[in-house]
């Protein structure tokens, strides 16, 4: 029996149990398909031409920045440079480009962290989003090691720790498999003695009160549902291939693990497709 649903799809959205195992759930409009039932089957998506907005709705021939109009694209605060690169957060300047939506979501509580994904890499998120932030970027390990208040003096810890580790994962090396665990609490200790003055330094710019150290948080450790990691990495590209089709062999960060290749789901947000499963 062949199971069918369309719909434009958004980032797989996740669960992380208490033993560290991932559900993934495949949103297609305002339907949620589970998906490890699906491991182990034949799947197909096929991408049916169209592309709308999930900000205006707007039909658009080009998805940006995961799911954005180009209009959306240059106008709204979530597509802004400093979205990719806190640090450079223009708020105080006068020139977000929208203060409310920036006060929302950029002056709230925010974690600065450590992950074990294609190695040991620092990051940021906010604090409601752990730990679907490891989980997204296919990380088998996470640790906070600071909190602060708001988006920007997060960014400007990682600016600072990036220069002895890592701030990007080598996504094709994640997909081939999983890391041996790592001791990310004595990383961090090395890490936070390495940068110690230019911490210090925040730390006055800041405000002592600013920033959490976090020498108390445990490591989370994350099971992945892959029955098979791919010895190479093919990457589908649905606007060149509009149908893929494989034995889904596991879900990693947000890629489908086909027999014959591999889909980052996240990257193609707005996409109208059909997704189909043998049952």
């Amino acid at each position: 029996m062949t199971f069918r649903q369309s719909g434009h799809l958004l980032k797989m959205e996740t669960r992380v149990a208490e033993d560290g195992s991932v559900d993934y759930q495949l949103p297609l409009d305002d339907e949620r398909l589970p998906l490890n039932q699906f491991i182990g089957n034949a799947i197909s998506i096929e991408h049916l031409g169209d592309i709308h907005c999930i900000h205006c709705g707007r039909r658009s021939k080009k998805s940006f920045a995961q799911g954005y109009c180009y209009p959306c694209f240059i106008s709204l605060p979530q597509c802004d440079t400093c979205i990719m690169s806190p640090e450079r957060c223009h708020f105080h300047a006068g020139t977000c480009r929208d203060s409310a939506w920036g006060e929302k979501f950029c002056f709230t509580d925010h974690f600065v962290y450590l992950s074990n994904t294609s190695g040991v890499k620092v990051g940021i998120t906010r604090g409601d989003q752990l730990p679907t932030r490891w989980v997204d970027q296919g990380a088998t390990q996470g640790l906070p090691i600071f909190r602060v208040k708001n988006r920007r003096q997060a960014g400007l810890i990682e600016d600072r720790l990036r220069q002895h580790v890592a701030d990007k994962t080598q996504w094709q090396r994640m997909l081939k498999g999983n890391n041996e665990n790592l001791d990310l609490a004595a990383i961090r200790d090395d890490l936070v003695k390495k940068c110690e003055l230019d911490l210090a330094e925040l730390a006055e710019e800041c405000g002592i009160q600013a920033m959490q150290f976090l020498d108390q948080q445990t490591t989370l450790h994350i099971d992945f549902p892959v029955s098979e990691f791919p010895e190479k990495v093919k990457s589908f590209n649905l606007d060149k291939q509009p149908k893929i089709e494989g034995v889904l062999k596991g879900i990693k960060g947000q890629y489908l693990i086909l027999d014959t290749g591999v889909i980052n789901i996240r990257k193609y947000t707005a996409y109208n497709v059909e997704f189909s499963a043998e049952a």
